[in-house]
């Protein structure tokens, strides 16, 4: 098919500028619209000039007026939920970007997939979806280990995440319970909180400066220890992994997918 047409929502945020500045520049997409809430200070201004990029001649809009393959929503709860309705009503693929997702949110989602394609994921890095198939391996290599394994999750962000710990990082640990079968988490310790069980996952999360994300998978052992770790050193590899999964999700049949997916791992 030719290149997907593809929405932005979320387009005056910090990600939702670098996926225009970035989706601009890729010959393999058509930035078709740029969206914001009603009564969004910057209506009306260019997205390109906003976003660093010059005049593009796409406007900041509330409302979606033109025909779209794919939207990319990488905005915050509430501004996700109107995505999805917007994608339902509009029978457009959904690229679901968007952390700190309540339950409501994550049942839409479910019920969305029924009627549109949509991809979900906790991040659209292809770094951080390769450490969660490197940390499925290790975690159920681990698993019978005699001594057993405890299993620390430390990750990273700038002081601006309003979500803690963060959506991957609580995958991560998805990911490790799936195989090792833990059935406790801990956020954090202080005081006396007595001997560590192993059937617990531990959630450490840190905000500092603008760090766009970090994540470390901890596995100790008695005598060594295992770190998985990936990086960020700027926002542009979510922002290429969702231009990326609008790509995939334009014109796939109706279904829920994952990076995993998109990436093919």
């Amino acid at each position: 098919m030719s290149a997907p047409r593809v929405v932005i929502s979320g387009a005056a945020g910090r990600m939702g500028q670098r996926l225009i500045a970035l989706g601009h520049q890729n010959p393999e997409i058509q930035l078709v619209a740029a969206l914001e809430h009603d009564g969004h200070p910057k209506l009306g201004e260019d997205a390109g000039a906003m976003a660093g990029a010059g005049s593009i001649d796409l406007p900041l809009s509330s409302k979606l007026e033109v025909e779209a393959d794919a939207l990319i929503d990488f905005s915050i709860p509430a501004g996700a939920e109107r995505a999805i309705n917007l994608c339902v009503d509009h029978k457009i693929a959904l690229v679901m970007a968007t952390t700190g997702l309540t339950d409501d949110h994550k049942a839409m989602l479910q019920a969305a997939s029924q009627k549109i394609p949509v991809v979900w994921a906790p991040s659209m890095s292809l770094a951080v979806n390769l450490t969660m198939k490197l940390t499925e391996i290790a975690a159920a290599a681990l698993k019978d280990y005699p001594a057993g394994a405890d299993v620390e999750i430390v990750e990273r962000h700038h002081r601006f995440k309003e979500d803690s710990p963060s959506g991957t990082a609580l995958k991560f640990g998805e990911i490790v319970a799936a195989q090792m079968g833990q059935t406790k988490e801990t956020h954090g310790r202080e005081g006396r909180p007595g001997e560590r069980p192993h059937d617990e996952i531990g959630y450490h999360a840190i905000r500092v400066g603008d760090n766009p994300g970090e994540h470390t998978i901890i596995f100790g052992l008695m005598g060594e220890t295992i770190e998985l770790t990936v990086r960020a050193s700027n926002r542009d590899c979510y922002a290429n992994g969702a231009l990326k999964a609008a790509q995939f999700a334009a014109g796939k049949p109706v279904g829920l997918y994952t990076m995993s997916d998109v990436l093919g791992l």
